[in-house]
C-alpha cells in the first residue's frame, strides 16, 4: 500500500481539496462532452463519468488555462523586453502514474477539454511508450522482464525529443508503440509540429536519479511547465490490473497478432494467478521503486478511490 498524504504532509507544499471543494471551482463551465464522446477516451477497465468530468476535469482545465495564459503573457513581455520576438515554444504538460491507474484516460480527456474550450489552437498528446527500446534490444540486454522500468526506455532519444520540442523545432517525429504486439511499430511515427500545448504521458516521466555522473543530468520533467500525478492505493491498482487482464483475455488477447495470445485460453483462476504474479514481480516493484517516489514532484495530484472515483485533488503551492 502507498503512503497516503497525511494531514501533516498536506500542510506543505500542497493545498488539498475534497471533491466537493474542487468541483466548486468549475465556476459554471459548461460540459462540452457527451457520454458517447467520453467513452472513446476512456481506457479499458477504467471508469470515468460525466460527473467526474464536471467535478474534477473542468476545474483542472480552467487551472491549466490560467497557467497557460500566464505563460503566454510572460512570452509577450519577454519579447518586448528583448526588443525582438523570442522563440515561442510549446507549453508542456506531463502526466505520470502507475500501470492501471487511468493516466491515459486522464491525458485524453484533458486534451479534448483544452481543445473544446479553445484554450489553444493545437493540443498534441505523446506517450513515452513509444520511447521504449524495441523488444529485440530488451532481449539482447536481458531486461525484457524490466519493460516499463527506467532502463527499458531510450532515454537519450526521449530527452533529445523533449529538447527539440522546447527549442521550437518543426515536424518532430515520435515513435509509436503497439500494446497489441507489445513492441515499437517500425514503419510508423507520430508527427509533432510545434503544437501550442503538448501533453506527455508515461509511467516514469517525473523520475529523477539514475547512475551518478559528474556531468549535469537532464530529465524529462525538466521540460515540463505543469505536471500531474494520478494516484491510487496499491491494493486498488493491483485489483484494477487483474480486472483489466481478465477483460483483455476476453478481447485483445484473442487477436491472432496479440503478443499475449497465449493467455487467451487460460481459465479465470489461472488468469488471475498470472496477473497477480506479473503485478507482484514487475508492475508493483516498478511502482514502489520508481513511480510512486515521484508523486510529490508533481504540481497536482489526482487521488482515486474505489471504482476509480476521483476523491481528492492536491495542488502545489506557488
Amino acid at each position: 500500500m502507498h503512503a497516503p498524504l497525511t494531514d501533516e504532509r498536506r500542510l506543505a507544499p500542497y493545498t488539498s481539496f475534497s471533491r466537493a471543494e474542487w468541483a466548486r471551482l468549475r465556476n459554471g463551465s459548461r460540459l462540452p462532452l457527451s457520454e458517447a464522446q467520453l467513452q472513446t477516451m476512456v481506457s479499458l477497465n477504467d471508469s470515468v463519468s460525466l460527473e467526474d468530468v464536471a467535478d474534477i476535469y473542468l476545474p483542472l482545465v480552467r487551472l491549466i488555462q490560467l497557467y497557460y495564459e500566464s505563460a503566454q503573457q510572460l512570452y509577450r513581455e519577454t519579447s518586448a523586453f528583448l526588443g525582438s520576438p523570442a522563440e515561442k515554444v510549446p507549453y508542456v504538460i506531463g502526466i505520470a502514474g502507475s500501470v492501471a491507474v487511468g493516466k491515459s484516460s486522464t491525458a485524453r480527456i484533458i486534451q479534448a477539454l483544452l481543445a473544446s474550450r479553445s484554450v489553444a489552437r493545437s493540443v498534441d498528446l505523446v506517450t513515452t511508450d513509444g520511447f521504449l527500446y524495441p523488444n529485440r534490444v530488451l532481449l539482447e540486454r536481458r531486461i525484457m522482464h524490466r519493460k516499463g522500468f527506467p532502463e527499458s526506455y531510450n532515454r537519450r532519444e526521449l530527452i533529445q525529443f523533449m529538447a527539440d520540442v522546447k527549442s521550437g523545432h518543426p515536424r518532430l517525429t515520435a515513435p509509436i508503440y503497439s500494446h497489441l504486439v507489445y513492441d515499437i511499430i517500425d514503419d510508423q511515427v507520430q508527427i509533432v509540429d510545434r503544437p501550442d500545448i503538448l501533453i506527455v504521458e508515461g509511467l516514469n516521466v517525473l523520475q529523477r536519479g539514475g547512475q551518478p555522473s559528474r556531468r549535469p543530468q537532464v530529465f524529462v520533467s525538466d521540460f515540463f511547465d505543469f505536471s500531474i500525478y494520478v494516484d491510487a492505493d496499491e491494493t486498488l491498482l493491483q485489483q484494477w490490473y487483474v480486472e483489466r487482464f481478465l477483460r483483455l483475455r476476453e478481447t485483445a488477447f484473442r487477436d491472432p497478432n496479440s503478443y499475449f495470445r497465449r493467455y487467451s485460453g487460460l481459465s479465470t483462476d489461472n488468469a488471475i494467478s498470472v496477473a497477480q504474479r506479473i503485478w507482484r514481480e514487475i508492475n508493483g516493484v516498478n511502482l514502489r521503486q520508481n513511480i510512486e517516489p515521484t508523486r510529490e514532484r508533481a504540481d497536482l495530484i489526482l487521488e482515486k478511490g474505489p471504482r476509480h472515483t476521483l476523491e481528492m485533488v492536491s495542488l502545489r503551492k506557488l
